[in-house]
């Protein structure tokens, strides 16, 4: 247990800047006292969401291709791939940007912006959307020097994100006057700050990136999406379940959309160690695995279950005594505060359910199966959503989204743990072997090879 909660607390330092900054930036929105505003960041950051998904699954294959290569002691190799992965990373984050700066109307039409928070959305993306290139790189550049086993350096960026988007939020937003367009603008100063602090001990202590060379960028395509294909898929499911979501709440009103916004905000900060213990469990099991020592692998996942159910407990009594100070401190309305109380009351216990998710996806991963993670997300941000928020609307209205969005994750989380220890026994029993990545069929008292043997 302690080497899961020391690894999950150390992790947890770089999310905190990062959720902590996009809560401050909402709270500054909101002392402008109009619902619209809270809305329309709300709208927006949906978006944003799903861009900056893709960019961290080109940061996931950064790390993993130049892991191996620096692994096996070829340098060159290492910063050759690196280069290939910046290329693609950067073209993905143009396309993106370019599409959802001229189609802004349009996507937020689909998630149900209206009105003048509809207006004030498009102006906020179509201000930061265009630096999408620069968070590619910003990401992939910390993605390298994780790959470096620098991970110091790699919280730093993040770090120095978060400590000038703390900054410039305040000075443009009010000092400038600048309101929403100042929000924006400190957003897209903290992308460039987190390039600049990724990138400069890349170049200095690590030899930089390899010359661009055609023929050898089209043979790395095939291993690059290979790696970033399976993680961009399992990544962008959940935004994909946020904009079903958002889609949901907004007729309810900006109040409803801005309480959402706030406990967008609000979640992520709250329970960061809960979305760290991934990271953290991963290479605990990983190594486990790799030592065959399958007893300890077990433990590793009791453990990490054992401590998301400790960590949420405490946060649900503290979220429960503060709902009604953020309520007001973000000057929500009364539809805004009703959604921030059920959080409180309801929807934080049942977080418990995510974490065990976070915590299979993680064994999956580390157990030679994460097309597992990838098909679990998925149902969990599809199945799990539609209906759940659809019926959740209908009995209780926009409380009853939230809520039918958390019990649907409860089928999720409950395979995701039964399937990971049921992977575990069949690695133990012998009926799976861990050199290879085939299927297993999981029922019954024991795991049986299947009769073929397709990818997953």
């Amino acid at each position: 247990m302690r080497h899961v909660i020391v690894m999950s607390m150390t992790s947890s330092l770089g999310l905190v800047s990062i959720f902590l900054v996009d809560f401050v930036d909402l709270y500054f929105i909101s002392l402008l006292g109009k619902a619209e505003l809270a809305a329309a960041v709300g709208f927006a950051g949906t978006i944003l969401f799903f861009n900056m998904s893709l960019t961290i699954g080109m940061m996931i294959a950064m790390s993993a291709l130049a892991a191996q290569r620096i692994g096996r002691g070829d340098e060159e190799e290492a910063r050759r791939i690196a280069m290939s992965v910046v290329v693609v990373s950067v073209t993905i984050g143009a396309v993106m940007g370019a599409l959802c700066w001229i189609f802004a109307p349009q996507i937020l039409d689909m998630i149900g912006a209206e009105g003048e928070t509809k207006k004030m959305a498009v102006r906020y993306l179509r201000i930061v959307v265009p630096t999408l290139p620069i968070a590619a790189l910003a990401m992939v550049g910390s993605g390298l020097l994780r790959a470096h086993g620098d991970a110091k350096r790699a919280m730093n960026a993040t770090l120095a994100a978060g400590a000038v988007n703390a900054i410039l939020d305040p000075i443009l937003i009010f000092g400038l006057s600048l309101g929403l367009d100042g929000a924006a603008l400190a957003s897209v100063a903290a992308r460039f700050a987190m390039m600049a602090t990724a990138l400069y001990p890349v170049l200095k202590h690590y030899g930089g990136f390899a010359k661009f060379d055609a023929d050898h960028f089209k043979r790395d395509l095939a291993p690059i999406f290979g790696i970033a294909g399976p993680a961009i898929l399992t990544n962008i499911a959940t935004p994909i379940g946020a904009i079903i979501v958002t889609r949901a709440i907004a007729p309810y009103g900006d109040g409803a959309v801005a309480g959402f916004a706030v406990i967008s905000r609000l979640s992520p900060l709250a329970f960061c160690v809960i979305f760290a213990l991934s990271g953290a469990v991963g290479p605990i099991v990983g190594q486990n695995f790799g030592a065959r020592n399958y007893d300890r692998v077990r433990e590793a996942l009791r453990r990490a279950l054992q401590f998301t159910a400790l960590y949420i407990a405490a946060m649900w009594v503290i979220l429960f005594a503060l709902n009604g100070f953020v309520a007001r401190q973000f000057g929500l309305d009364q539809t805004g505060a009703q959604l921030i109380f059920w959080f409180a009351a309801v929807i934080a216990p049942l977080f418990f359910f995510n974490g065990a998710l976070f915590v299979s996806n993680a064994s999956f991963n580390n157990l030679n199966r994460p097309y597992w993670s990838t098909w679990l997300n998925w149902g969990r941000n599809t199945i799990g959503v539609i209906p759940f928020v659809w019926l959740g609307s209908i009995i209780g209205g926009a409380p009853g989204v939230l809520i039918g969005h958390a019990l649907g994750c409860i089928i999720f989380a409950g395979l995701g743990v039964y399937f990971a220890f049921r992977l575990i026994a069949a690695y133990e029993s012998g009926a799976a072997d861990p050199e290879k990545r085939s299927k297993i069929k999981l029922v019954g008292p024991r795991a049986t090879p299947p009769m073929s043997s397709p990818r997953g």
